[in-house]
């Protein structure tokens, strides 16, 4: 099971007054476009137990559950606790807000929260069975860290955490989970393969961070880009993308994989042009292109990496 920070995709704004249809509104609150963030490193893991033979599809249906309804827990979290702290408004660059919108009450949204980390609980537990207890304890922490990611005084992403929480909940907590829970043990390859399914997850954050500098600044939400500053969040956007490509080219490069695993490199074209893109867009609006391609480049590496690792 794996923890999902919130990330988001831009979307059309509704017109001034217009309220969309309850799924539709439902469709925003969760996020649905952005879920492929928590499906992807479900995916790697699973690739890599495939290769060492350990691959139960059961138990990685169960993981793609679990991590799917952790991700939508922590969205519902992010935007009520984000609301109640005034970092959404009506007048905020990316989506509309539900609740800021005015088209949720804050109790629908935290009884969503409730049903979503509940079904991951249950995901967990059935996860009990072939893994062991310590996959409730990762599933529980992984509830808790989406929680503590915007509430209370002291929130990861509000203290310049949230770049770290992602690397490390997206990457090597959710690859590296969902290869214990169908092997029972952990192993180097999978560790090694977390790494571009991390970076990627935070290089989607990174553009959501410095599309939305000013708006988080002025409600002393003080997010890495925040810290840092605009250049300093563009390197480590590009940073993210470089770690992210050398994987597999060291796989192969170390004759570990076969050239299968050089797959990936097939987004280099997305990469460059997102790359490029983040560099020289200053508006936040602008930012909202790239922001949607990162998450196909997160969705589309992840796919053929998965593939690359399998075959290879």
């Amino acid at each position: 099971m794996s923890e999902g920070i919130p990330i988001e995709a831009p979307a059309e704004r509704a017109p001034a007054g217009a309220r969309p249809s309850t799924l539709a509104v439902w469709i925003r609150v969760c996020r649905l476009p952005t879920l492929t963030a928590s499906a992807v490193p479900v995916v790697v893991g699973s690739a890599v137990a495939w290769r060492h033979g350990s691959f139960h599809a059961a138990v990685a249906l169960a993981a793609l559950v679990g991590a799917i309804c952790i991700q939508i827990g922590t969205n519902l979290a992010n935007d009520l606790f984000d609301f109640r702290k005034g970092a959404d408004s009506p007048d905020r660059i990316g989506p509309p807000r539900a609740l800021a919108m005015g088209w949720l009450a804050p109790a629908e949204v935290r009884d969503g929260m409730v049903v979503a980390f509940a079904a991951a609980a249950v995901a967990g537990i059935y996860l009990v069975g072939p893994a062991g207890w310590p996959v409730l304890a990762i599933g529980l922490v992984s509830i808790a860290a989406g929680i503590a990611y915007t509430a209370g005084p002291y929130a990861l992403a509000y203290i310049g955490l949230g770049d770290a929480c992602v690397f490390f909940f997206f990457g090597f907590v959710a690859v590296l989970g969902t290869y214990y829970v169908q092997a029972g043990s952990l192993d180097p390859e999978a560790t090694i393969a977390a790494i571009p399914v991390g970076a990627l997850a935070t290089a989607i954050l990174v553009v959501n961070n410095v599309r939305d500098m000013e708006t988080d600044r002025a409600a002393g939400k003080r997010t890495l880009a925040v810290l840092l500053g605009r250049g300093a969040a563009r390197a480590e956007y590009g940073t993210l993308l470089v770690s992210a490509f050398a994987i597999p080219i060291l796989l192969w490069a170390q004759g570990l994989r076969s050239a299968w695993v050089l797959l990936p490199l097939a987004t280099a074209t997305l990469a460059a042009r997102t790359l490029h893109d983040v560099i020289e867009r200053t508006d936040g609006p602008g930012l909202n292109g790239a922001l949607l391609d990162t998450a196909r480049l997160h969705a589309i590496f992840g796919i053929l990496f998965a593939v690359g690792l399998m075959l290879g």
